[in-house]
């Protein structure tokens, strides 16, 4: 059983580690939410966190384990690369702190594993920012497959078409390498693989093809072209275990791509919710439900749903929204989802979406 926090009084005072999407999302989300604050940042370049710790007024660290031992930090947030992702959150949380993980929360399926196995022992609450869980339409959308409104699934198709990495010309990152958590697997891929999950339950198998479209991209430093082995293009098949199949292509480098649409074909009707916005992958959704036949009609958003506020970065709103559910569950000492559990599920998707395209044969999902 996990203990609430007796010592933590709202705000739950937080370190982000990583200054990319940690600064530009995570820390305006935090500072949206009552109860949360930001009280440090941290990087592994001292110059940099101490440039951006200063813009944000925080306190800024280089030192990961002295940011550990400091009594006026209650629980981490990492949002670095996926390389050192699953190492900090160990140290984290053998220091006593809960975390809040950005995904996918692991390079594997074991260190995803090992990390939920060290929370249950540690009776630590971890959050995984899993974001579509928060959208109003999609929190919309499960409630209606709860419901039954679309009868037994059928069939799920998932077009998720970016065009982020369509030029070929965008310098070479981590992001170009697949043993440093890289491709369009771990960027989408693990969203998508949580969110069918949610709505379907867990996944039963799967076939996979995966291809790297831009096979060089120039260095930032020299220029000259460095290898990409990381997948821009993935086309999956899953089956669920009661019985759903869903295809879902994924792609990074489609140029003028549609963005991510979501079509729902059952025995008593169909749902289309989508949305071309390249820009933060959650503003401009919109969803339309036919029963029985019918026309598609357009839904509004309901206010049950809905959030308080908006920013122009559409990601900020479900990111505070996951946060205060974290941050809830760590004062009242108990579980949150999304949380490890489904970080996990997510992961052994992934790891099986790699063997699968890697054999060219299916994968039971054990």
């Amino acid at each position: 059983m996990l203990h609430a926090m007796a010592s933590v009084a709202p705000p739950f005072r937080v370190v982000v580690a990583g200054l990319g999407f940690g600064r530009k999302v995570i820390v305006p989300a935090l500072r949206a939410t009552a109860s949360t604050t930001v009280t440090a940042l941290w990087h592994p370049d001292p110059q940099k966190v101490a440039v951006a710790a200063q813009a944000e007024e925080v306190q800024g660290f280089s030192d990961f384990s002295a940011l550990l031992e400091d009594d006026r930090v209650d629980g981490v947030v990492i949002a670095t690369p996926p390389a050192v992702r699953a190492g900090l959150a160990q140290q984290a949380m053998a220091a006593g702190k809960p975390v809040f993980l950005e995904k996918p929360v692991a390079l594997s399926v074991d260190e995803a594993r090992q990390l939920r196995i060290q929370a249950l022992q540690s009776e630590l609450v971890c959050g995984v920012d899993f974001e579509y869980r928060a959208v109003p339409l999609f929190r919309q959308l499960a409630a209606l497959v709860q419901q039954g409104v679309i009868g037994q699934p059928w069939l799920v198709k998932l077009d998720w078409l970016m065009s982020s990495r369509a030029d070929p010309g965008r310098p070479w990152s981590w992001y170009a390498r697949r043993d440093q958590g890289g491709g369009v697997v771990g960027a989408l891929g693990v969203h998508a693989f949580d969110l069918l999950t949610w709505l379907f339950g867990p996944a039963a198998s799967v076939r996979a093809t995966l291809s790297t479209a831009v096979t060089a991209r120039p260095d930032p430093a020299s220029g000259w072209l460095r290898s990409c082995d990381a997948e821009d293009v993935a086309l999956i098949q899953l089956t669920f275990a009661r019985g759903v199949v869903a295809q879902v292509n994924l792609s990074s480098v489609t140029r003028n791509g549609r963005g991510m649409w979501l079509e729902l074909y059952g025995s008593d009707g169909q749902v289309v919710l989508g949305s071309s916005n390249q820009k933060d992958y959650v503003h401009g959704f919109t969803m339309q439900v036919a029963r029985h036949g019918g026309p598609l009609e357009t839904q509004a958003e309901e206010s049950a749903h809905g959030f308080a506020r908006t920013w122009p970065d559409g990601r900020i709103a479900p990111v505070a929204r996951l946060l205060d559910w974290w941050a809830t569950a760590v004062g009242e000492g108990r579980p949150v989802i999304p949380g490890l559990a489904e970080g996990l599920a997510s992961q052994v998707v992934a790891d099986a979406v790699q063997k699968a395209s890697a054999t060219a044969m299916a994968v039971e999902i054990t």
